[in-house]
Formats: structure tokens, C-alpha cells, sequence
């Protein structure tokens, strides 16, 4: 198959798991076309098979917000037909699916197929604002197919768009187990602690439904018993506010901020535990990749967090609880025998459920049933 790809290129889970979907993709023989403002931070190295377009965009005084909208139509459309491809695939769906959906009535409506898969603050957030309510509703129902990364998210979108059962697929996020794993560079324990200390670690994008400040508390918790150190990778609005808690909290000293990385596995396998104290997780990929690298994952009890981390491979808790997140942490981390088989559970279920070789036959087989169906009409 000849697929395109569009994604927000930029650090953050629907630009991850594009990225890697496109490169995997390539690798089982079909050709994929990256369509995007930039190259996509982890599509970092040459692939064959794997394509490039950036999307054009010419400053004029008369916009003062460029219409990127617009020239992403223009770009999907003109690598559809320079390319020939069989149909593209958008991640997140604002603006991704209006202008793919722009781009296929451009070349009226042929047979480029639109396929839309919902990530999480598209549907939860962002296409809840009333200036983006009905375009979001508009556009996935046009979708030619549409996948969540969550029963949970499914469920939100039928209930929230008028989507009517049966229309979305659930196609989990996955990992690389082969690339994110335990043990993987040792050595990097003595740079990022000291010999003895346990290691806590957050990943995220530092805004404010995060909630980065309780993973620091639930820190606090931990450091007054145990010799530990937060790793804080990212950065975001919410990093002042977490350094700010850490100063309160007289735990500065013992809080690492490391800011954005394009790379992560080397750190999470140096973890003990990861921290997600979220509001809203629609999946929560950066819990998954800890699990991968046998991190149990102490988080919230919110979205589809639930569906990812069972109760043997971390803890979940409510929204806010953070001190209670530390006292979970702290269970976990004072008995070698309970943290080895936390640490055994979340390996197995990143292996067993969401390794790539697992998940990506089903983008696949999606992808064929939609190219074998009639083109979606729905208003």
C-alpha cells in the first residue's frame, strides 16, 4: 500500500505513535508519505520506503494567522496524486481530518481514502470548545474509517459526536519491546543517582492536566522514608509550578529536571517507578513504555489508564490523591519481592498486548477493510 501520514510533528504521544507506525509500516514493505509542518522528532534517520513532505507555508500581511489548514489540504492533495496513494492516514483529528477530507474533495473524490484515529484531547478537550465542536464532529464523520487508542475513548466520541456504534475501531497505542526494555544502559543509574537512592520518574508534556506538582508531592512522600531521586523529563507551562512545590516542599535537591528528549528508553530503564497523576489519560503511552522497561506505574484512576496497567503491573488512585500516590510508591519500593513482581506483570503485559508486532496487523487489516468498503458518506 502507498500511505500517507500526517501527525503533529512536535513531542507528544499521537506524533509518537504515528512516527513509529509509518516507520514499522515501512519496514513490512509498503511506502510511506510523512505530510507535515515539520519532520516528525522521531523520524530521525533514513528509511527506505519511508518519504517526507513538508507543508509550505508563505508569510502575507493579510493573515496574521497563517490558514495551516489549508496548505496541509493542498499538500496531502498534491502527494495523493503525485504519489498515488491509497489513502491517508491522520492522527488527532483537528485539523488533520478537516484537511485531509478538503484534500479528497479536491480530487473529487476519488478513491483516496481518509482514516482517522482519535488520540485523546482531540475528542476530550480541544474538540469540546465550542469554536471546534462541529468541524471535529464533521470531519470524523466524514472519516472514510476512525480508530480510538481506547475503549474509553471510543466511548467518549460516540457519546459526545453522534457516532454511532460499530463505526470505531479500538486500536491500541504500542511499544517497541525490543527497544524499550529493562536494562538497557545500567550505567546510567550513577549519573542520575546516587548509589542507594530509589528512582522516580515523570514523563509528559508539563501541561496542566498532568498534574506534574502532584507527582511531586507523591515524591515527597517517598524521599521522607527512602533515599530517592525524581527524574522530571519534558517541559511545559507546569515546570515552574513543579519546582516551585519541590522548593516548598524542601525536596529541590533531590528533583532532576532534564527537559525535553527525543529519546527516553535509556533513562525509563534506569527507573523504579513512574508517576502519572493525570486528570485525563486517554491511553497513557508514556506508562505503557515504562511497563515495557518493567516499571510498574503508580497513576490515576482516569480514561483509559485503567484498560493499560492492571493491578499487578502498578496502582491506580483518584485524581488529586497525591499523597496517598506516594504512600502507594512507597509500598511498592519497601519490598524488593512486591516490586519484582509488579516489575515482571508490567513487562509481561507490554510484551503480550502492546508490542508493535501485536498491534500493527490491525492498522493493517483496517486498513484494507476500509480500502475494500465504499467510501463513507455520512453528514
Amino acid at each position: 500500500m502507498k500511505i500517507g501520514i500526517t501527525c503533529y510533528p512536535t513531542y507528544g504521544g499521537s506524533g509518537a505513535v504515528a512516527t513509529e507506525l509509518g516507520l514499522a509500516l515501512a519496514k513490512r514493505g509498503h511506502e510511506v508519505h510523512f505530510i507535515s509542518y515539520a519532520q516528525p522528532f522521531r523520524l530521525d534517520r533514513f528509511q527506505e520506503g519511508v518519504f517526507f513532505h513538508e507543508v509550505e507555508m508563505d508569510d502575507y500581511p493579510l493573515f496574521e494567522h497563517p490558514p495551516y489548514s489549508l496548505a496541509l489540504a493542498v499538500a496531502i492533495h498534491d502527494v495523493a496524486e503525485g504519489r498515488g496513494l491509497d489513502l491517508v492516514h491522520v492522527h488527532y483529528a483537528i485539523p488533520h481530518a478537516t484537511s485531509a477530507w478538503i484534500a479528497k474533495e479536491m480530487g473529487g473524490g476519488k478513491d483516496l481514502r481518509v482514516l482517522t484515529t482519535l488520540h485523546g484531547t482531540d475528542i476530550t478537550l480541544v474538540g469540546q470548545h465550542p469554536s471546534f465542536k462541529s468541524i471535529t464532529r464533521f470531519s470524523v464523520l466524514r472519516s472514510d474509517g476512525i480508530s480510538a487508542v481506547s475503549e474509553y475513548l471510543r466511548n467518549e466520541t460516540e457519546t459526545q459526536f453522534g457516532v454511532e456504534p460499530g463505526r470505531i475501531e479500538v486500536i491500541p497505542n504500542f511499544v517497541d519491546v525490543a527497544r524499550y526494555r529493562p536494562g538497557i544502559r545500567p550505567d546510567l543509574r550513577d549519573r542520575l543517582a546516587e548509589r542507594g537512592e530509589r528512582i522516580l520518574m515523570h514523563i509528559s508534556n508539563f501541561r496542566a492536566v498532568k498534574r506534574v506538582p502532584d507527582a511531586v508531592t507523591a515524591f515527597a512522600e517517598v524521599a521522607r522514608v527512602l533515599p530517592s531521586r525524581l527524574i522530571l523529563i519534558g517541559d511545559g507551562p507546569e515546570r515552574p509550578v513543579a519546582l516551585r512545590q519541590a522548593q516548598q516542599l524542601g525536596v529541590e535537591d533531590r528533583v532532576t529536571f532534564l527537559g525535553k528528549l527525543a529519546a527516553v528508553e535509556e533513562l525509563l530503564s534506569c527507573a523504579d517507578l513512574f508517576l502519572l497523576p493525570s486528570e485525563s489519560e486517554s491511553f497513557g503511552l508514556a506508562a505503557l513504555e515504562a511497563m515495557a522497561c518493567g516499571v510498574p506505574v503508580v497513576g490515576t484512576r482516569v480514561g483509559g489508564l485503567p484498560e493499560v496497567i492492571p493491578a499487578e503491573a502498578g496502582i491506580l488512585l483518584p485524581v488529586g490523591a497525591a499523597r496517598e500516590m506516594g504512600e502507594a510508591a512507597l509500598a511498592l519500593l519497601s519490598d524488593s519481592n512486591v516490586w519484582e513482581r509488579a516489575s515482571r506483570a508490567a513487562r509481561d503485559v507490554a510484551v503480550s498486548r502492546y508490542s508493535i508486532d501485536k498491534v500493527l496487523p490491525a492498522y493493517e487489516s483496517w486498513y484494507r477493510r476500509v480500502l475494500d468498503s465504499q467510501p463513507e458518506r455520512s453528514s
